[in-house]
C-alpha cells in the first residue's frame, strides 16, 4: 500500500473515530441532565430540519430542471396529502419530466 493510500486510510479511521466520539459524547452528556435547558432542547428540535435543508438544497440546486421541478411539486403536493402521495407524485413528475422533454 503506498503512501496516498494509507493517509486516505488514516483519514477514513480518523473521521469514523471523531464521529463516534461526538455521538456518543452526546448521547452520555444527555443522559447525565436531569432537566435539559431549553435553550438544549430548541437547538435539538432544529435538528431535524437542519439536515434536511443540508440534502435537499444541493441537490435543488445543482440537480437540474427535472429534480427542482419534481421538489416543487412534491413540496406543494406535501402541504396537503400524505408523504407516501407527496412521493409518488414527486416521482412521477421527475419521470415525466425526463420521458418528454429531456
Amino acid at each position: 500500500m503506498d503512501a496516498q493510500h494509507l493517509d486516505l486510510l488514516y483519514l477514513i479511521v480518523a473521521a469514523a473515530v471523531a464521529t463516534y466520539v461526538t455521538r456518543f459524547g452526546g448521547y452520555v452528556l444527555i443522559t447525565q441532565l436531569k432537566n435539559i435547558p431549553p435553550r438544549i432542547e430548541s437547538a435539538l428540535n432544529a435538528v431535524p430540519a437542519a439536515v434536511l435543508t443540508t440534502l435537499v438544497a444541493p441537490a435543488f440546486v445543482y440537480g437540474g430542471m427535472d429534480v427542482a421541478a419534481a421538489m416543487l411539486v412534491a413540496f406543494v403536493i406535501g402541504l396537503r396529502f400524505s408523504a407516501l402521495r407527496m412521493l409518488l407524485v414527486g416521482w412521477i413528475t421527475v419521470m415525466m419530466i425526463r420521458h418528454l422533454i429531456m
